[in-house]
């Protein structure tokens, strides 16, 4: 994580994508306690942009509070795994369905720009790359659902599945397996099939649940 920042953002903003990033590349360990004044002695900043910074992450998923031990950082398990997974396995095909029925070239196009700056992600094993890359893929494909709740609830679990995410390729770095997978799905959006998409996508999450289950031994 670096020490200082000349991003145009907001510190809170800032210091968010940077603990974010932290615990995507694991550098912040799971169940890692986050004290609040050597967070922001690390990262240049006073205790408030911090304290802001861990709320949002743990209304994210990303970030757990205890009243005794204070804020740390999540632990993902099989009940974390299975009830994220739950959700997008209702969810995430039927709005991918839908967003290709109502078809919008520019977000098939941001979901194939993913797919490129994966392969150079890949091939670094950037795990924080690759986990926000896939979430902006996914995103890319359900966003134009034309249902903004639906949207909402769906980017509400990001955090958590990119968590997730995280946990299983550690034990099984099936990385090429699942951009091809996404490449299926793309595939099927561009060429209109709502309904081969929606099937694909929801073949593909459920599989790398199974993997996700596998790695940290529960099925």
């Amino acid at each position: 994580m670096s020490s200082t920042f000349s991003l145009p953002a907001s510190r809170t903003e800032v210091v968010l994508e940077e603990i974010r990033r932290g615990i995507l590349t694991r550098e912040l360990k799971p169940g890692q306690p986050l004290v609040e004044a050597e967070l922001a002695a690390r990262l240049g900043v006073s205790k408030t942009p911090v304290r802001e910074a861990l709320k949002v992450l743990s209304n994210s998923g990303l970030v757990t509070f205890s009243p005794y031990k204070g804020a740390s950082v999540c632990v993902v398990d099989a009940e974390l795994a299975r009830s994220v997974y739950d959700v997008r396995m209702v969810l995430e095909p039927e709005a991918v369905r839908r967003s290709v029925e109502r078809r919008s070239p520019d977000l098939l196009e941001d979901a194939a720009g993913a797919l490129k700056e994966a392969s150079a992600a890949i091939s670094a094993k950037d795990q924080a790359a690759l986990s926000l890359l896939n979430r902006r893929f996914h995103r890319a494909l359900y966003s134009g659902c034309g249902n903004p709740l639906m949207v909402s609830m769906l980017d509400d679990l990001k955090d958590r599945a990119a968590l997730i995410s995280v946990v299983g390729w550690e034990a099984n770095p099936s990385w090429r397996k699942e951009w091809t997978e996404h490449k299926a799905v793309l595939a099927a959006a561009k060429k209109g099939d709502a309904d081969g998409a929606a099937e694909l996508l929801r073949t593909h999450i459920g599989d790398f649940l199974d993997r996700i289950l596998g790695a940290i031994g529960d099925q």
